[in-house]
């Protein structure tokens, strides 16, 4: 069976006001339900290529949602598929309680007030901040403002989600809580593309990466690309750090398998190195 299309981007180029070229020829699709992890340095053009998938933005080429091209008849039905989260959560909240936040999307959906209401109930019992429904959304702590912006979002509840920088300045613990977070909105079938920096935690965010620089440098899973030491340097990339380790035990003949990813085939593959 033929997977449906989430979204699609066909021969994709912007240039800013100044001439600036942003991003040359990118073309790339996302099915239903996959998560896609953007990577690429400062300045390769991420955000911009983020901002165009729900049409805040709009280039040379095309860019389709669910099989409906972006355009000005179809932007607001985009809008309605297509949720994003900004970097910065300040950019997200700007009412006088969270609560008043999270029921904006959804009170623009025109549903009706019953509605707003179990949708604003259960997108805060899901990033985990139902006792906040009151508060002063910037009196929350920053990693509770971080998950409060993705509320927002989740109570329109898009088939499509757009992350930008979703893990940036988080502690170890808030990191982890949002990439569950996450990884549950994929589990239900929502489509799901992340810019980040933060090379560790793609592995356990997304099933493919695309790395960016203005156009498309490589494209496949996370181990097809991320164990590729030649692609992540040209981009001044790190590898993740356990890729890093068992590809250097592999150049020092101490290690010929298949290089780990996370912490619990990592431990597996150790043990087994021990009982040899």
């Amino acid at each position: 069976m033929n997977q449906k299309m989430a979204i699609e981007v066909e021969n994709l180029s912007y240039s800013y006001s100044d001439g600036t070229r942003a991003l040359n020829q990118v073309s790339f699709s996302l099915a239903e339900g996959e998560s896609l992890a953007i990577l690429g340095p400062n300045g390769a053009g991420k955000s911009t290529l983020l901002l165009h998938l729900n049409g805040l933005l709009r280039g040379q080429g095309k860019v389709r949602i669910r099989n409906k091209e972006i355009g000005d008849e179809s932007l607001r039905w985009v809008r309605s598929q297509v949720g994003m989260v900004f970097q910065d959560p300040d950019d997200q909240l700007f009412m006088s309680r969270l609560e008043e936040d999270v029921a904006f999307g959804p009170t623009n959906m025109e549903l009706s007030q019953k509605e707003v209401d179990e949708r604003v109930q259960w997108a805060l019992k899901c990033v985990g901040l139902s006792d906040q429904a009151a508060k002063v959304p910037h009196h929350l702590s920053f990693g509770q403002r971080k998950r409060a912006a993705f509320a927002t979002v989740l109570s329109m509840r898009p088939p499509v989600l757009v992350l930008d920088e979703p893990t940036s300045n988080l502690d170890p613990r808030s990191r982890m809580e949002m990439v569950s977070l996450i990884r549950e909105q994929q589990r239900n079938g929502t489509a799901i593309i992340t810019a980040t920096h933060d090379v560790n935690l793609v592995p356990l965010l997304a099933d493919r990466v695309l790395l960016l620089n203005r156009s498309i440098v490589a494209e496949g899973s996370v181990h097809q690309i991320m164990s590729r030491r030649d692609l992540m340097d040209d981009l001044g990339l790190e590898m993740p750090i356990l890729a890093d380790l068992f590809e250097t035990l592999q150049e020092e003949g101490l290690y010929s398998g298949a290089i780990p990813f996370k912490k619990g085939e990592a431990i597996g593959t150790i043990r087994e190195m021990l009982h040899r």
